[in-house]
Parts: structure tokens; C-alpha cells; sequence
């Protein structure tokens, strides 16, 4: 895996990005680092190479991260837990065909992993992911 301390994050950790439950955000940084990691390859000109990893590694986060998620807003009885559980599908369905491209020799613009993995960033974590965090800490 490469390693992003050569070179800047695009995506440093910002406080924002905390739901403020410190194992979620442990995992968030995961998917920071994921994208971090792919966009020094991509620098270094080795994106395809680290594309693989990066994106099987994706998929464990993916199924780990939302399945300790979706279990923690059981527990805290998140009123919005049936389509969190839906969005969180959707990603995972998406990730999976990801995989899929990169495996069949499809996908070798690293650039579409790279705006999926921002997309997911800006998209679920700091909106869908702020609601729970919003409703669960009152």
C-alpha cells in the first residue's frame, strides 16, 4: 500500500467529518486514508498499480465499517436506521461493481475510484452520517 506521508493528504481529517463516536471515526479514517493512499499513487504515476489493493481493501471497510455502524444505531434506535441501511446497500452494491471492473480489466482510470471514494466522503459522511450522529447524541 502507498503510503501518503510523501506526500500532502488531499483529504486531511477535519473536526467536521466526526459523528463524535470515537470508533466511527476511527473507521472514517480509513476511507481518509483509502483516499489519500490512492491519490499519492496517482501522483507518483503508480494508480493503476495500487488500484487493486485499494479497491479490495474497500470493500472489507465497506462491509466491516457499515455492519458495526448499522449495529450501533440499532442499539441507539436511529429513527432513520431503514434507509441508512438502504443508502448503505447502494454503496456497497457500488463498490462491489467497482471490484468487478478492476478484476475484469475494466477500470483503469483511477480517477472514477477517486471521485467515488470523495463523493462518499462528502456525500455520506458529512450528511447522512451527521444526521445519526445528530439525532443519537441527544
Amino acid at each position: 500500500m502507498v503510503m501518503t506521508t510523501a506526500t500532502a493528504a488531499v483529504f486531511p481529517w477535519r473536526d467536521e467529518y466526526s459523528v463524535r463516536i470515537p470508533e466511527i471515526d476511527s473507521q472514517h479514517k480509513v476511507l481518509i486514508r483509502l483516499i489519500n493512499d490512492l491519490h499519492a499513487a496517482m501522483l507518483q504515476g503508480k494508480g493503476k498499480d495500487a488500484l487493486s489493493a485499494i479497491v479490495n481493501e474497500l470493500v472489507r471497510y465497506t462491509e466491516s465499517h457499515f455492519a458495526f455502524e448499522e449495529s450501533l444505531l440499532q442499539k441507539r434506535n436511529y429513527s432513520g436506521l431503514a434507509a441508512h441501511r438502504q443508502v448503505h446497500r447502494d454503496l456497497t452494491r457500488q463498490v462491489y461493481e467497482l471490484r468487478e471492473k478492476v478484476q475484469a480489466g475494466k477500470l483503469t482510470i483511477t480517477m472514477e475510484v477517486m471521485t467515488f471514494l470523495k463523493d462518499w466522503l462528502a456525500n455520506h459522511i458529512l450528511s447522512q452520517d451527521q444526521a445519526y450522529a445528530r439525532e443519537i447524541s441527544r
